[in-house]
C-alpha cells in the first residue's frame, strides 16, 4: 500500500470532502460554464470552497480539476493550458489546506468514448499523462480519478496517474442496470474492482450515481472484491426536478445516519458528491465522533 494512504488511515476512518460543481454555482458559476476555468480567473472562490471543505472537517480534499484535460478543456478554448489549470488548481487546494488536510486532486472522464471509436487508447492515456503530471509537479498529494463509467477509459487514467508515483484512488459510478449496481458501460464493482486493482489503484472507490442508502451495498461488494482500501462518496439522496432544477432533499444529519452501514460495509474514506456542502462534512464527522 502507497505509504500516503497508510498514514491516512492508521487512526481510522478519513474524512474527505463533498461536492465542488453546486458549491462553485453558489459562488456564481454560471449553469454550463467551465469551473475549472475559474482556477485561472477566480481563485479565490474556488478556495473559498476548498476552505469551507478543510474548516468543516475533511482530512482529504479534492482540487478543481475534474474536467481540466486536453478533451474537456478545448471545448472552452483551454485545451493548450491544460498544465496551467491543473496547477492552479492543486495550488488553490494546497493553499487552503495549509498542512491540516491531504490534497488529492481529481481526474475525471474526458467526455470521449472508446468504444464508439471516436478516440485511441494512446490518445486517452496521454491526456491522462498530461494532467497527472501537472498535478504531481504542482504538489498534489494523490490523485483521485473519479466518476468514471467505462473501466477501460478509468484503467488508462489510473495507469497515467500511478506513473507519476503519488497515490491513486479510482472511483466508478454505478447507477445503471435492474438493480443500480452497473456503471453506465454494463461493469460491475467485481469487475471494476479486479480491472483498476491491475491498473495500479491503492484505493478502490465509487462516487455518484447513489444516494447514501444505495452506496452501501456497493461498498460492501467492492471492499469483498479488493484488498485494497475503500472510498466513498455517495449523494445526497436521489436528485428530484422541481420547476427545472435539480434538488436533493437529504439533509446532512440524515445523510451521517448511514455512516455506521458505510464503516460496517468496509468504507475507509467517507465523503459526499453531488447535492453534499461543508454542513453534510461536518455531520459526518460529528456522526464519527460519536460512534
Amino acid at each position: 500500500m502507497h505509504a500516503t494512504i497508510t498514514k491516512l488511515i492508521s487512526k481510522g476512518p478519513v474524512v474527505t470532502d463533498g461536492a465542488w460543481g453546486t458549491q462553485l454555482q453558489c459562488q456564481g458559476l454560471a449553469v454550463g460554464a467551465c469551473p475549472d476555468a475559474w482556477n485561472l480567473f477566480q481563485p479565490q472562490k474556488v478556495e473559498q470552497v476548498a476552505r469551507a471543505y478543510v474548516e468543516a472537517g475533511s482530512q482529504v480534499i479534492l482540487t478543481n480539476t475534474f474536467g481540466s484535460n486536453r478533451f474537456i478543456l478545448a471545448r472552452h478554448g483551454l485545451a493548450e493550458q491544460v498544465a496551467e489549470v491543473n496547477r492552479a488548481g492543486v495550488e488553490i487546494s494546497r493553499h487552503a489546506a495549509a498542512g491540516r488536510a491531504a490534497v488529492f486532486a481529481s481526474i475525471g472522464p474526458t467526455g470521449v468514448l472508446l468504444m464508439m471509436g471516436q478516440v485511441s487508447e494512446d490518445e486517452l492515456k496521454a491526456a491522462f499523462v498530461e494532467q497527472a503530471e501537472a498535478i504531481a509537479q504542482a504538489g498534489a498529494d494523490g490523485i483521485v480519478v473519479e466518476t468514471m463509467s467505462d473501466p477501460a477509459e478509468a484503467a488508462l487514467a489510473v495507469a497515467a496517474a500511478h506513473e507519476t508515483g503519488l497515490s491513486v484512488v479510482a472511483c466508478m459510478t454505478f447507477g445503471s442496470g435492474a438493480k443500480k449496481d452497473r456503471t453506465m458501460m454494463g461493469a460491475t464493482p467485481e469487475q471494476a474492482a479486479e480491472r483498476l486493482t491491475a491498473a495500479g489503484a491503492d484505493v478502490l472507490g465509487s462516487n455518484c450515481g447513489q444516494g447514501v442508502v444505495g452506496m452501501v451495498e456497493i461498498c460492501r461488494r467492492l471492499h469483498d472484491a479488493t484488498d485494497r482500501p475503500v472510498w466513498i462518496k455517495a449523494n445526497a439522496g436521489l436528485p428530484e426536478n422541481v420547476n427545472g432544477q435539480t434538488v436533493y432533499r437529504q439533509t446532512p444529519a440524515e445523510f451521517a445516519e448511514h455512516v455506521p452501514s458505510l464503516l460496517e460495509a468496509g468504507a475507509r474514506f467517507l465523503g459526499g458528491c453531488c447535492g453534499t456542502s461543508p454542513e453534510f462534512i461536518r455531520a459526518v464527522v460529528e456522526r464519527l465522533r460519536t460512534r
